[in-house]
Order: C-alpha cells, then structure tokens, then sequence
C-alpha cells in the first residue's frame, strides 16, 4: 500500500507517535485525522517512503534511548507531516507491553522499533478471516427451483448458522451450490459463533488437598502473594521431584481466582508435553501454548486471545513474554536456571530478567523455580530483594538418588569403548530388575571430531573456528553453530589417504552403538534435538518410558529438564568432566546444575534411584558437591570466590563483540574500541581479544568485556563508549549486556 502526503488543515489532525518495527532511532511523527481518535497502542498503516508500514501508536512521553539522540532530526513542521493511511482493526497494544518495549529497548541498547517487533503481530494489508455463515430464508422465495442438490443443503441445515464448507460437506454438494443458493436468496448470510480458542481452566477441578502439608504450607504463600496484587518476585527452591510445579499450579489458581492472567516460562518446549498433561488434569483444560514451532494461524489465535483476555493461562518459550497480556497477574519462570532462557540472537536478553521487569510492570507476581538456583538469583534472595520458599524433600516418600563417582583412571573402559566396566555391571543389574536406565552425555551427533591418522588433519567447518560434528545416521558431517553439513569425505582433504579419516570422542550415537552392542535385548530411545524435533514427538517418547516400552535411554542436556520418569533408577553421566573445559565464568555452575537435574531423573517413585559420574577428576568440588549432595555449600564457595573481582552476581558485565567479512577491519575497529575505553573507578575493560568462535558464519570477531561495580550502570558507559568511535562501513559491534555465553 502506497499513501502519499495530503494538506491537512490546521485542526483538522493531530500529531502522533508511531514506533515502526525497524531499526530506527525512535517513533516517526504522523498526523491522525481528527475523526480516527487514534489513542496510544492502536495499530496503523502508515506511508514510509514510497510503501507503507505497520505500527503502533505510541505514547507521547517516551524517550528516545540517548543513543539514539543524535540522529533524530529536529521536529517536523505539522504541514510537512504525511497522514495516518488506516487503522487496524485489531486489539491495541497495552500500556504495560508498550512500557516493557521500551524498557527492554533501553535495557539491551536495542532500537525500540526491534523490540516491538516482537510484540506485533499483526500484518499490513492483512484482515482477520471470519468463515462466512449461512440460515435458510424464511420464507424460501417461492420464483427459485429447488433441485435436489439445493434440498439436500436445506435439509442439512441445523438451525444454527452454519459455515459454508461445514453445510456443503453434511448435504454432500459442492461450494459452489452454496454459492448459488445465496445469489438466488435461498441463503442468508448470518453471524458464525465460533467457540472459544482456549477453555476456562477451573482452579477447582481437583481437590488441593492432595497436596502434602509442606507443599500445602508453600502453595499458601504463593498463594497470598498473587493475592495482594502487587509486585513481589518469589524464588520457589525445591529439590528435584519434591513436587514444585504441583505448588505452582496453586498460585495459578488463585491468579485465575482474581480474574488475571497467567504465564508459565519453560525452558524448552519440549518439556510442554508433560507439562500440558499435568495441568490439563489440575484444571479441566489446556492453556494456550506459545513457541516457534506453532504454525501461523495457531499463533494467531493465541495471540488475539491473549489480548482479548480469553486465554487466562499461557505456557510457552521466552518470546510469550511479548504477548499483549490484558491484566498480568502472574509470572513463572520454571527452571530459571537454565541459560536457554537468554536469547542470543537478534534482541539479546535473559528472559528470566525480563520476567522479573514485565512482572514488575504489571503489578503481578512473579515466581522463580528451580531445584538448582541460578547464584544471581540467590544473590537476590540473601539481598532480601527476593522472597523464598522452599520444598526440602521429594513428594511420596521418595528419596534423593545417591550419587557416586567412577574414577575412569582407576576403571577404565575397553579400548574403542567409552562406558567403564562399572557403569555397564550397573546398567546391566538395572535392566535384569526390569527398571529403566539413562546415559547422559551432553554432545550431538557420532562424534565431534574427525581426524586423519595419516597427516592429523582435523575436519574444520570452512565459516567458523569450530569442529565439524560427525551425524552417522544422517551420513553428514555439520557444523552446530553456522549449519554448515556435507557428506564425509573418502579421502584426507589435506593429504589425499584414503580411509584415513577417524572419528575422535564420542557422541550420543556413538553410545547408542556402544549399548546397542552390550545390551542387544534392551529397548533404546535416543532423547536429543536431533531426534525429537517438536512437542509432538516428545509428547510420543515420554509415553513410551512411562509405558515401560523402553528400557534405556540415551540422551543429550533435554534430558535433564523436569521429566518425571517413575520407573528410571539408573542414571549414568558418560562424561562429567566435558562442562568444566574452557575459561567460562559460569561452568562450574552449570555443571553442577545440570549434573545434579540428570540426576534428579533418578528414583522419583518407591523404588531407590543412584546415580554414577564417569569422571578423571573425583576430587573436583563440582563432583565433591554432587556425591555429598551438598548444593548450597558449592554455591557458596561459587559466591566467595567471584566478589573480591566484582564478577556477576556481584558486578555487571558488558559484553562487545566485533565482527566483519575482512580480519583486519574487525582488528582495527576493536583497537579503536579499545583506545577510547572508559576508565574509572570500579570500572574495567578486557580486550580487545579474539572471541573464543574468532570465526563465525563467516565473519572475523573480536571481543571487549566491561566489567564495573554493581552500583554502576554499565549502560550510560556503553553508550558514551560507542558514540565515541566511528566505525568503519561492514563492521558490526553487537552488545550483550550481562552475557551468559562467552563464545
């Protein structure tokens, strides 16, 4: 749609704000008709250039990130302002989504239009389709034949208006005899009542006092602080199978109680099967569910339900947080530890943070769950900036799983083998009692590196600094960071020797084959990206391990992630030692979170579950803490060690990550970075260095970290710090503020 200036007399518009999803510095300026009354969060098309564009009206009073300042040119004379072309029909966007925007925005150091990009969802030029309806007129005009494909369709009719595909399919027509009937006024076109999108959950549906008297006690606390109907963030710190999301669920009662909405944060999607089921049975019905993976019309509808206030509760990833919530009453994060919640791409932000912002903004609760609590969270807790309530054993009677090392040193396994004697003695008693085992090892794929025995060659992904992953059962090899992926090579690319080219290390499928081959009678399933692509499929793979159709399972980290397997009691760690490599801030952390939820899967039900660490280094405090499952002590011995440097929790950091097509660009554009970084007082920058992935989908990056006391913004810095170098054209500086990943 194209829409040109016009002369608007004096009175007769009013100027508006529209924030438009691109890259720009702020809201244009446009003029509103008088009759169209436009009001903040409305949705519009506007002309941009020679098209037109999709917006929201915006609020007069927000500001432009100062970074931004600069170049947004001095206001625009009324006359030369181009007019609003329409407004949408669709359901504005509230205050509290456009606040976070700009929160967000100003947060990440984003251009806010990139934000609400991820609000909107609504698309220029487009209507919303509504199935036409048809009644039989009363009286039929008397002058019109009725055939009998014409009778058929009468007597098909149910009384109620009825959409055309639904009436021609019961009176066994075609569309076109519809058509037909309503040109000749034997048909009415009528008003369709379609049924909600999403049923009303029943906070009764079952009885709470199925709940033990300590969950019942942390359920009344969660409770009370959805009701008062203020902001508080809650951490709800349980140990793995202690029953957390049962408690939960009664928070979101209360929420739908008080007429609010609610919304649940999993760190992956595939964990929804599971969850689905369970609330399903607590309240009657399904929430609506929000993740990439649904197609466009589903996410359609739950959007507009969402805005309409008709879905009160919504499960999804990270992005739901973006959706245009009415009246937010509740906020959860489960398994909040979990650094699939920060989005790396695009608008980088933790969505766990940002929960805690949208919760805030909305005068609603928010809840943080996990048996592993991220130190940042903790740190929040001991600062009394965060409640607590916490569930100390596993529901039924259960017991925690013992865990217990396997010091590969002194029990290796067989040459061309990765599993210790001890580990298959223990798999094979487990099978031999009927119950179920599981092997972690968090690595796709066959094997993540391939060299040649004759020259050592390593096969290296041609766009980044990174390995090519051996897939065997897709005959490929592939990179995990840019998806490069080609067949294996038949001979050395570097040297030419045939059959010289050997795997080296395992992965998933290489112990799969490993197994296959010791436990040929044992029924296997392999739980990885690969190989469960969507909800569907988990959905499919956790009712084959409760049928008991599996014996054991193979799995990647989505294992670790809130399943509850009831008759596994065996969990083997293939390598414990593979998240303590490399100089990251946090690996001790997550390894002894993740290890300690693999573990959890263990004995969730009567039978005792253990748990066995193949490890080169039993003496390390990560598997020190996991063996006397001492959690809270590791985490403080994690607290000790990182406040003398200010480190997160206990500072901020910034991350500045440079990148171009030609290595010498990006060097020059970090020295200069590096030249004009800002020096203060608990102030401190590291670099310019190359970033760990120095190559990545083709570009050379280099990498600047800020560090600063935790009484200081890290954000006026950065934007004094970049306003101070100008970059050369096809150099790109992208900020991580508060970074999890250091790649």
């Amino acid at each position: 749609m194209t829409q040109s200036s016009v002369d608007v007399p004096d009175g007769s518009a009013n100027r508006v704000k529209v924030l438009l999803p691109f890259p720009f510095a702020g809201p244009f300026d446009y003029l509103a008709p008088a009759e169209m009354a436009l009001q903040p969060g409305d949705v519009v098309i506007v002309p941009l250039q020679r098209s037109a564009a999709i917006g929201v009206v915006w609020d007069a009073a927000a500001s432009i990130p100062p970074e931004f300042q600069a170049s947004v040119a001095a206001l625009v004379a009324a006359s030369r302002l181009k007019p609003v072309a329409a407004r949408i029909d669709a359901p504005p966007m509230p205050r509290a989504s456009r606040r976070f925007v700009d929160w967000v925005a100003g947060y990440t150091l984003t251009p806010p239009g990139l934000v609400m990009a991820m609000a909107l969802r609504v698309r220029a030029g487009a209507t919303p389709r509504v199935a036409q309806a048809w009644i039989a007129a009363d009286p039929l005009p008397p002058e019109v034949r009725l055939t009998p494909a014409r009778r058929r369709v009468l007597a098909a009719l149910p009384g109620t208006p009825t959409d055309t595909r639904s009436l021609a399919a019961a009176a066994g027509v075609g569309i076109g005899v519809i058509g037909a009937m309503a040109a000749a006024g034997l048909l009415l076109p009528a008003a369709l009542v379609l049924a909600p999108a999403f049923g009303r959950p029943d906070p009764r549906h079952v009885d709470a006092a199925t709940l033990s008297a300590a969950q019942s006690q942390a359920a009344s606390g969660l409770r009370d602080s959805v009701r008062a109907r203020r902001f508080s963030v809650t951490l709800l710190d349980g140990v793995t199978g202690s029953g957390k999301t049962e408690v939960y669920f009664e928070a979101i009662a209360e929420c739908i109680d008080q007429g609010r909405q609610a919304l649940v944060l999993l760190p992956e999607i595939a964990l929804s099967s599971q969850w689905l089921q369970r609330f399903t049975r607590r309240f009657g019905v399904a929430p609506a569910v929000w993740h990439s993976d649904l197609g466009s019309r589903a996410r359609t509808i739950a959007w507009g339900a969402v805005a309409a206030g008709a879905a009160r509760v919504v499960v999804g990833a990270r992005s739901a947080l973006f959706l245009p919530f009415t009246d937010l009453g509740l906020v959860i994060v489960d398994e909040e530890h979990e650094t699939a919640f920060k989005q790396e791409d695009g608008v980088t932000y933790h969505a766990r943070d940002m929960a805690v912002v949208r919760a805030r903004l909305s005068d609603a609760a928010c809840l943080l769950v996990s048996a592993t609590p991220s130190l940042e969270t903790l740190a929040n807790v001991q600062a009394g900036r965060y409640g607590r309530v916490a569930l100390t054993a596993r529901h039924g009677g259960a017991s925690l799983p013992a865990v217990a090392a396997i010091d590969m040193r002194d029990a290796p396994p067989a040459r061309g083998t990765f599993l210790s004697p001890v580990l298959g003695s223990a798999i094979a008693e487990t099978l031999a009692a009927g119950e179920q085992a599981m092997l972690f090892l968090n690595r796709r794929g066959y094997a993540p590196l391939t060299l040649c025995r004759a020259c050592g060659h390593r096969l290296q992904c041609p766009n980044c600094t990174a390995w090519l992953v051996e897939h065997r059962a897709r005959r490929v090899l592939t990179c995990h960071h840019c998806g490069q992926a080609g067949p294996v090579p038949q001979a050395c690319p570097a040297c030419g020797a045939s059959a010289s080219l050997t795997p080296i290390g395992p992965g998933v499928e290489r112990i799969t084959e490993e197994v296959r081959a010791a436990f040929p009678e044992a029924r296997l399933l392999v739980m990885a990206s690969d190989t469960l692509p969507g909800p569907a499929a988990s959905a499919e793979a956790v009712r084959r391990i409760a049928a008991r159709e599996i014996d054991l399972i193979v799995g990647t980290q989505i294992v670790a992630k809130g399943w509850h397997f009831p008759h596994l009691t065996l969990v083997g760690v293939v390598d414990a030692d593979l998240g303590l490599a490399g100089g990251d801030l946090r690996a001790a952390e997550r390894t002894v979170q993740l290890l300690h939820q693999v573990g959890g899967r263990a004995g969730r039900a009567e039978a005792p579950g253990r748990v066995l660490l193949q490890t080169y280094a039993p003496e390390h405090p990560v598997m020190q803490a996991l063996i006397a499952n001492d959690f809270t002590r590791f985490m403080q011995q994690e607290a000790q060690s990182r406040r003398p440097g200010f480190w997160p929790p206990y500072g901020r950091l910034a991350a500045l990550i440079v990148s171009a097509a030609d290595a010498s660009a990006a060097d020059e554009a970090a020295r200069a970075l590096g030249r004009n970084a800002p020096a203060a007082e608990g102030v401190q920058v590291l670099g310019p260095a190359p970033a760990p992935l120095a190559i990545l989908r083709g570009r050379h990056r280099r990498r600047l970290l800020l560090r600063t006391r935790r009484d200081i913004a890290v954000q006026p810095l950065l934007r004094e710090w970049l306003a101070s170098v100008t970059l050369p054209r096809g150099v790109r500086v992208d900020i991580d503020v508060d970074p999890i990943s250091f790649l």
